[in-house]
């Protein structure tokens, strides 16, 4: 047994095309080297462009937006969220430097898009035609659990502590919150993040597979 994380050299030949060419597929130096890289099985040698593109083909409809106004550790861990739901793109909402260190290097295979303010990401969603859904239990929200989420959106998180900016709140198409059942006022942010997201993936992927095998329409 061995506790190295990922797979050593490439054993035998190394891939190649129909016609005997080098498969750019994979990346020369980790067929060489080994792959000790934070990806699934599928794609270990692959080039980092080759497994971007491939998440292109498949990504999901929905957008994660994270307002950046104190370089909140928790935004990484949102992130890290993001590319195992294999969200369309993550935005960062303020500062463009953020703390990166939760991500676990998983924001090299998301498309990143910057707004100064409020108002930027605002702009971006109207042309994009991708409502703003606010996460956040504030006064006057409506439980997530019961919300039917729509397909192409663009779920939105506050910073740990204050949440979501006054601008943002007036933003938003809704807040959501995440019912609990315990004495504590509020979850981490990096877990309400990845709460959100599961909501949307029952929804609009286990949501749809359920809806074909009962043969009743998604709409219904």
């Amino acid at each position: 047994m061995s506790d190295d994380v990922g797979v050593g050299p490439w054993p035998g030949p190394w891939p190649t095309l129909a016609d005997g060419s080098p498969d750019p597929t994979y990346d020369e130096e980790l067929l060489r080297e080994g792959d000790r890289r934070n990806v699934v099985d599928r794609y270990r040698y692959w080039s980092h462009e080759a497994i971007v593109a491939d998440l292109d083909t498949t990504r999901h409809d929905f957008h994660v937006a994270v307002e950046n106004w104190g370089h909140d550790f928790n935004i990484g861990s949102v992130i890290r969220t993001a590319n195992a739901f294999n969200a369309r793109a993550f935005h960062i909402v303020g500062k463009r430097r953020w703390n990166r260190r939760g991500a676990m290097v998983t924001d090299r295979y998301q498309h990143e898009h910057h707004h100064p303010t409020v108002e930027d990401l605002v702009t971006w969603a109207g042309s994009a035609r991708l409502p703003l859904i606010g996460i956040d239990n504030l006064p006057g929200s409506l439980p997530l659990e019961t919300y039917d989420l729509p397909r192409g959106c663009v779920l939105v998180f506050g910073q740990e502590g204050p949440g979501l900016s006054d601008d943002m709140r007036a933003a938003c198409e809704v807040v959501l919150h995440i019912e609990q059942f315990g004495s504590t006022r509020s979850i981490n942010a990096g877990a309400a993040a990845a709460v959100a997201m599961h909501a949307w993936v029952r929804r609009h992927v286990f949501g749809q597979a359920v809806d074909q095998a009962s043969g009743r329409s998604s709409s219904e």
